[in-house]
């Protein structure tokens, strides 16, 4: 199973994440904060995927954000969701306008 770990500004419209997802190569599932459930809801709702809202605070991620480890606790708000959501990270975060995405799969 595919998981897009999901990180985005708040307020990103519909038509933003769903371009990202695409250009990601799809998933099977997402994963995101609880802070991004809102735009987050409304992608998972459009392509019947289950969203897993994911405590990101302490999980290791290979890349680094110094403005998201000091708001967030992690170094990749995607990167971390994904990971926190079982998977094993196969494409670190990779960023599509206001989206990034992580992928990671679970066997």
């Amino acid at each position: 199973m595919r998981i897009a770990g999901i990180g985005c500004r708040p307020g990103t419209p519909l038509p933003a994440l769903l371009a990202a997802l695409e250009a990601a190569g799809g998933a099977d599932a997402l994963a995101t904060i609880p802070e991004r459930a809102p735009e987050l809801r409304l992608l998972a709702h459009a392509r019947g995927l289950p969203l897993h809202l994911v405590a990101v605070a302490g999980i290791a991620t290979p890349t680094q954000s110094v403005r998201i480890r000091a708001t967030f606790g992690t170094g990749s708000v995607a990167e971390a969701a994904a990971i926190g959501a079982g998977g094993r990270l196969t494409h670190p975060r990779r960023t599509f306008g206001p989206v990034t995405i992580a992928i990671a799969e679970v066997p």
